[in-house]
């Protein structure tokens, strides 16, 4: 059997990502999914050492968000999602904070069900 080059294993990781989505709660998936597809669009020309960050950090993600989601999807699974510790902000750049900042805005904001009725308490 042949290795997997570069592209298909970024192809890979991605589909693998967007795969897990189906199984979380129809906001949350369009958050994850348009984030998903904005990093991946985003780090196409990075560097190696970006990259290989890169890959690390969202294979993490997959296997955290497999772990929560358990075997019957997150209703059956434990809490969704993980903090970020304080010292791991001091990681980040002005650009990374900003794009957290983005996500929070965007997840806490009232559901608007004229936009989208499918949100809908039932």
């Amino acid at each position: 059997m042949s290795q997997l080059n570069h592209v298909q294993k970024v192809r890979m990781l991605y589909k693998a990502c967007l795969k897990l989505h189906r199984g979380l709660p129809l906001e949350i998936k369009a958050i994850g999914d348009s984030y998903v597809k904005d990093e991946f669009r985003r780090h196409k020309n990075a560097d190696t050492q970006q990259t290989q960050v890169f890959m690390e950090a969202w294979a993490n993600y997959a296997i955290d968000l497999t772990k929560q989601m358990g075997i019957k999807g997150p209703h059956t699974a434990k809490k969704l999602g993980k903090p970020i510790a304080p010292t791991e902000l001091d990681n980040f750049n002005n650009e990374q904070i900003a794009q957290l900042y983005e996500l929070h805005q965007e997840a806490t904001k009232p559901v608007d069900l004229e936009k989208d009725p499918h949100l809908a308490p039932k």
